[in-house]
């Protein structure tokens, strides 16, 4: 019987490794240590496109024989790339921007497996209509912290839900990993989820 092969998620993210860890998908995390400015003139899927497969490259360099899975989360509103938020005003700033408005969240994904020649490679996007966001409720928003760290600078599995009234496609995709597709992928490259009750086994 062949073995499964070991799964590294080159990310720091724990909510990635939650979400898979949900489905009874063992790994070990190898966070990737790589440059994710934007490059101008690309697009903000091409972006997040460009980070997933670098970060997956990266770790797949040191493990040739596991199964790298890698994945980068941004907001877009007009056209603008909403990464991690520098600080309060950062944060303000974003939350201010999507107000009232429809977003969209995405997510890339990339997977190096040993005997694949290439990556596989997908990106999902989901869009998220805000409600108008009262300067009270932006303040005690900021003032909570939930938004360090967080693309757009919030979090859809947190306090953050308050402040969202309606998510168009894969609510994973929107806290950082667009579980199912990459339940898909990874069985493809002989990673199967386990779906068993309570804890994964």
């Amino acid at each position: 019987m062949t073995a499964m092969p070991r799964l590294l998620l080159a990310s720091a993210s724990p909510r990635r490794r939650e979400m898979l860890e949900r489905v009874g998908i063992a790994l070990d995390v190898v966070p990737a240590d790589i440059d994710e400015t934007p490059h101008a003139p690309e697009s903000p899927a091409e972006y997040v496109a460009r980070v997933a497969l670098a970060k997956a490259r990266a770790v797949a360099a040191q493990a040739s024989q596991a199964c790298v899975l890698a994945a980068d989360t941004t907001v877009t509103i007009d056209g603008a790339i909403l990464g991690k938020p520098d600080d309060e005003a950062h944060a303000r700033a974003m939350l201010q921007q999507l107000s009232g408005r429809t977003h969209q969240v995405l997510t890339a994904f990339a997977i190096v497996a040993p005997g694949h020649a290439l990556p596989m490679q997908h990106t999902v996007a989901s869009d998220v209509e805000m409600v108008v966001l009262s300067a009270a409720m932006i303040d005690d928003y900021v003032a909570c912290g939930e938004w360090r760290g967080k693309a757009g600078g919030y979090a859809v599995q947190g306090i953050g839900a308050a402040m969202v009234a309606q998510v168009r496609g894969s609510v994973t995709n929107v806290i950082g990993l667009p579980l199912a597709e990459v339940v898909a992928a990874l069985a493809s490259c002989g990673v199967p989820a386990q779906f068993v009750k309570g804890q994964p086994q």
